[in-house]
């Protein structure tokens, strides 16, 4: 791909007027939490008032992904179990698929495969709030969505790249677009201004090694999307497992035999977690390729 080129892709990548919008409710949240003296409760009262969103929100947080499945009754009941990080992830995530289109929807299964995934690394780890892990498994492959709806054209190459090649999906979009789904996830991490947890995780669970300040977050996603793709559970655009990072298992205080109880942990629960799996727009669970 020509610098020109690579360059325009970017500058429409990063087109602010074109980028996937955000319920208003995220903005109007995000400038009560700045304030010390804001409540739950009136948090929780701004997130309800968007009815459609709330029902995904609970949807999505009654799912075993994070550990209370069919226990959380409410949105505020949410927010204390969960806390606000948690919560915003998963806005993000179900407005960013609600643009997706039919054809990738086995991405929107992988991403919550990886969220499942995640948090039962960070459990095998011992980490703080595992919860947060997995909302990093869920936001991992959200740069594919919003290549796919700004560079439709450019995204069908890749596809087809993947196709013919029989390369991974972040070689191909190196080779097409000049640049992966883990650079678009960077920037859409400073657009929203999501945490930095969450930006590293995103941007750097392809190499772990890179993270700079919260390598364990990126370790963990790195790890999910091992075990996820083992399963080959959805599709993340290709059928390759990913490189298994050593790294990312020394950063995690685990060894290889380690994963094996991950892996156990995920089949136990992956029936249940295929049950409530849907894409935004759907209750079905989803089916087909993420990215062709």
């Amino acid at each position: 791909m020509d610098e020109d080129l690579k360059t325009s892709a970017k500058g429409k990548i990063l087109s602010i007027r074109d980028l996937p919008t955000l319920p208003k409710v995220l903005d109007e949240v995000s400038r009560l939490v700045q304030n010390p003296n804001t409540t739950i409760e009136a948090i929780a009262k701004v997130i309800s008032r968007d009815q459609v969103l709330s029902a995904k929100v609970l949807k999505m947080v009654n799912s075993p992904v994070y550990g209370f499945p069919g226990r959380i009754s409410s949105i505020q009941h949410s927010l204390v179990l969960l806390g606000f990080n948690v919560i915003r992830g998963v806005i993000i995530s179900t407005s960013v698929f609600d643009i997706m289109s039919k054809s990738m929807e086995g991405l929107w299964e992988h991403s919550v495969g990886c969220a499942l995934a995640t948090g039962l690394v960070a459990r095998k780890a011992g980490l703080k709030d595992p919860e947060e892990y997995s909302v990093c498994g869920l936001l991992h492959d959200l740069g594919k969505v919003v290549a796919a709806v700004q560079l439709p054209e450019l995204h069908k190459a890749v596809a087809e790249t993947v196709r013919t090649q029989d390369l991974r999906w972040l070689e191909a979009e190196k080779a097409v677009l000049g640049f992966g789904h883990d650079r678009i996830n960077a920037w859409l991490a400073d657009h929203w201004h999501l945490p930095a947890t969450i930006k590293e995780s995103m941007s750097a669970h392809h190499a772990p090694e890179r993270a700079q300040i919260f390598p364990q977050h990126a370790a963990a996603v790195h790890l999910g999307d091992f075990v996820v793709r083992i399963f080959e559970y959805g599709s993340g655009g290709d059928d390759q497992a990913a490189p298994l990072s050593s790294q990312a298992l020394k950063a995690l205080g685990l060894k290889l035999s380690d994963l094996d109880s991950v892996l156990d942990d995920f089949g136990e629960n992956l029936s249940e977690v295929s049950g409530v799996t849907f894409a935004p727009e759907d209750s079905t669970p989803p089916k087909g390729n993420a990215c062709n």
